[in-house]
């Protein structure tokens, strides 16, 4: 059966104590909305419908970011998650499938979670848990798996209130069924609000099915407080670290290393101490980074080796067999396979050949304070140490800088380029000047204390 979803992200998030919409708060460099988005993608689903509302124009921006092929609808007046939903039912017109109904604060249902709810025979699935402390989530009224009723925390008697078993406010449900049902609801509780919880009664009122499938209490986690937004870090980091490990990535030292929700490492990777990887990070299997990098927006193809203290910035391209050393940085540049970039350099808007060497202190001087220029350097090139490089310029295949050298001119193939100011020796005016300046250091000392005195 084709599946849909619905992503309710129209939350202020008060607690938050924030400008911020609650579900734009980053678990993994990623906003809360990406991470139920990318739960929510493994489904495949036909459509994706995010609800928004506080804070619209940024919601829906990382909804486009995180999901190009999703829609959304605004919810005017935040009145429940059934009015939430309502506002999505007109762009499900046409679809006779199942949908689940995530919310955009909730980070860590698994894909299997969600596999097992849309997988069920019930008319209405609910995802539920057991809570060591239920405190106030609504409870699920039920035998075994059948499910007879949702009790909100507000509403529920002492007996009820005893309850472990607990409501995650996910919801599987086939559309037609659905759209009847949100339609039906009213708004007479303790908070005068349309809750989606209640299509489980008047489901069950039409002799429908029921069911619960449940979960581990950590995949419900939702976040509504700056504490619980650091715990959900914390816990994003182990579950990242913990799956690379089981799958081949070797970690000297993992609770030091900072994955983001995107990251991808191959088998056989090798990550040293004190790593932070950013948004939109591919390393290929065999590649070793070194300690202390920080890499974002960038992909390192096999057998590579990073660092350490190198920091790879977006558009950032290494081949196979690339070296960038320490307190090398690299953004929107191409290294050709074999490149060898030590130390102390900036590689920017540049395209690097294949087995080209790049001394020590070498920079791209890409921006000339209003535009980005490009530098071009062919195969098996030596730049010297302390090459500037003054863009656009393009560096011939095997041509040779020498050191300290700044070229603003294009270096033809199998050429050496020398562009240094003349050299001038002025025989003891070293001492002179030196001599001059102690001179001066010791009259304004003796001033200064003349004054005091």
């Amino acid at each position: 059966m084709a599946n849909a979803l619905i992503i309710l992200a129209a939350g202020q998030g008060t607690r938050m104590n924030s400008d911020l919409p609650k579900v734009l708060h980053q678990v993994g460099r990623a906003p809360l909305v990406a991470h139920a988005l990318a739960a929510g993608r493994a489904l495949e689903p036909e459509r994706i419908i995010a609800v928004t509302g506080h804070g619209a124009d940024l919601v829906e921006k990382a909804v486009a970011q995180w999901a190009p092929d999703a829609q959304s609808v605004r919810q005017a007046e935040q009145l429940g998650t059934g009015h939430a939903v309502a506002q999505a039912l007109p762009l499900l017109e046409g679809f006779d499938g199942r949908v689940i109904v995530l919310y955009g604060d909730t980070p860590f249902i698994r894909p299997e979670t969600l596999d097992a709810l849309a997988a069920s025979d019930a008319a209405v699935a609910v995802l539920g848990f057991v809570a060591a402390d239920p405190g106030r989530y609504g409870r699920l009224i039920a035998q075994g798996p059948a499910l007879e009723r949702i009790v909100e925390y507000k509403d529920a008697s002492e007996s009820e209130r005893g309850i472990r078993l607990c409501n995650s406010g996910v919801i599987a449900c086939d559309a037609v069924l659905l759209t009847e049902l949100v339609q039906g609801l009213g708004n007479d509780n303790a908070a005068g609000e349309y809750y989606l919880t209640d299509i489980v009664g008047a489901a069950r009122a039409r002799g429908l099915s029921a069911e619960v499938v449940t979960c581990d209490e950590a995949e419900t986690l939702g976040i509504n407080t700056r504490a619980e937004l650091a715990r959900a870090e914390a816990l994003f980091q182990t579950r990242q670290r913990n799956d690379a490990l089981e799958n081949g990535v070797s970690m000297a030292d993992p609770d030091s290393v900072y994955f983001a929700l995107d990251t991808y490492l191959g088998r056989d990777v090798t990550v040293g101490p004190n790593v932070v990887f950013g948004t939109g990070v591919t390393v290929e299997s065999g590649a070793s980074i070194e300690a202390f990098c920080h890499l974002e927006g960038c992909h390192i193809s096999r057998g590579a080796t990073i660092g350490p203290f190198a920091r790879l910035r977006p558009g950032a391209e290494l081949a196979e067999d690339v070296h960038v050393g320490n307190f090398v940085e690299v953004k929107n540049a191409t290294l050709a396979e074999g490149v060898k970039v030590g130390h102390l350099t900036y590689l920017g808007d540049a395209e690097i050949g294949a087995r080209t060497n790049i001394g020590a202190g070498t920079i791209t001087c890409n921006y000339d304070g209003v535009f980005k220029h490009r530098t071009v350097i062919g195969e098996d090139a030596f730049i010297g140490s302390s090459t500037m490089l003054v863009a656009p310029v393009t560096i011939g295949a095997r041509a040779l800088t020498g050191s300290g050298s700044v070229i603003t001119k294009n270096v033809p193939d199998d050429a050496l380029s020398v562009a240094r100011g003349q050299q001038v020796n002025k025989p003891g005016l070293a001492r002179k000047l030196m001599t001059m300046l102690r001179e001066e250091k010791a009259r304004r000392a003796a001033a200064k204390s003349e004054k005091k005195g």
